[in-house]
């Protein structure tokens, strides 16, 4: 008769456990090691021999009933604490919340990407240069020797007598034309370095190289290039100019203007009231780098020319300060998106 009424009140108790916690405890006061089967059990020793089989039989039996209901419970109270954490968690997408701010791509990666894409759309590869380089490929292949007064002028980043942080894309420029013969047009971004601080210049910017070589190339071709380009980045109405210049690895070589997006030419703030705006340096491609790398300066000519997409940044933006660029000020990124 005992030990129907432990079945019984068990079974009643599990009918009132509404957690799994609550669960756990009903179970340690029936099975743990001071819970009542486990008491049961121990006292069968006080039982004469002949009542012990069929005592310890119902105990088992009790033990068996109970411990089916109380998996059953588990199942049951394990789906109600999922449906609850569902039904708390849940988002109602019916409430008015703050919208978190969408980002956009930086002004810097605006530009590349959109001149990538003219250039790659005209028939151009893009081609990846180390900015860790060698001396040979930064200056010496490029015509630029030891003694050459250029490299003075260009403040280099040295690491040791013949490994510099590049200051200059126009390595890449060698090394693709060490890989693959005329004809080539490539284009080559990427950061370069120098050792200059100031609000128009940076110890870190960014270039974007074009290289030309094939049979019968001229600098008319280079002009037509650069009105092209020109007119797809500051708008059909510009115009450009060539001026002489130097630059050791072109020959003949020009500084290349644009006129004023801002004024047409009239003169206004932005061109410093000259009408014109300096934009890069070209030239054709020097005989000594074409021999160089191996190609025939009799057979093929070429063009080259380098421009900062950080400048055309600040012309396309009116940026006044090229650190707005890098300072990632969100006030000032804002005005992108």
């Amino acid at each position: 008769m005992q030990l129907n009424q432990i079945l019984t009140d068990a079974l009643k108790k599990l009918e009132t456990v509404n957690s799994e916690r609550e669960l756990s405890e009903f179970k340690t006061s029936m099975f743990g090691k001071s819970g009542t089967l486990t008491a049961l059990m121990k006292s069968l020793k006080d039982l004469p021999p002949e009542q012990k089989p069929q005592v310890g039989k119902e105990i088992n039996d009790i033990r068996v009933a109970i411990q089916d209901k109380c998996n059953e419970a588990e199942v049951r109270l394990h789906k109600a604490a999922i449906s609850a954490a569902l039904e708390n968690d849940k988002i109602d997408l019916s409430i008015d919340k703050p919208v978190t701010e969408v980002g956009a791509l930086h002004p810097l990666n605006r530009i590349r990407n959109k001149l990538i894409d003219y250039f790659v759309g005209n028939g151009y590869v893009v081609y990846d240069s180390p900015e860790i380089e060698t001396d040979y490929y930064n200056f010496q292949a490029l015509n630029i020797p030891l003694d050459h007064p250029a490299r003075d002028m260009q403040d280099t980043f040295f690491i040791n007598d013949n490994i510099l942080l590049r200051t200059q894309t126009s390595g890449g420029q060698i090394r693709l034309m060490e890989k693959f013969k005329p004809p080539i047009k490539m284009i080559c971004p990427g950061r370069v370095y120098r050792n200059d601080d100031d609000s128009s210049h940076s110890p870190v910017f960014h270039q974007m190289e074009c290289l030309v070589v094939d049979k019968n190339v001229t600098l008319c071709d280079l002009k037509g290039t650069l009105e092209g380009f020109a007119k797809f980045i500051f708008g059909e109405q510009t115009v450009i100019r060539f001026r002489p210049s130097y630059f050791p690895f072109t020959e003949p070589s020009v500084e290349v203007d644009a006129s004023c997006f801002n004024c047409g030419g009239k003169g206004c703030r932005v061109c410093k009231n000259t009408g014109w705006i300096e934009i890069l340096g070209a030239g054709m491609v020097n005989r000594r780098v074409l021999e160089n790398c191996g190609i025939d300066p009799n057979v093929y000519h070429g063009f080259a020319f380098g421009v900062g997409l950080d400048r055309i940044t600040m012309i396309q933006c009116a940026i006044n300060d090229i650190k707005l660029l890098w300072e990632n000020d969100v006030r000032f990124l804002r005005n992108f998106r």
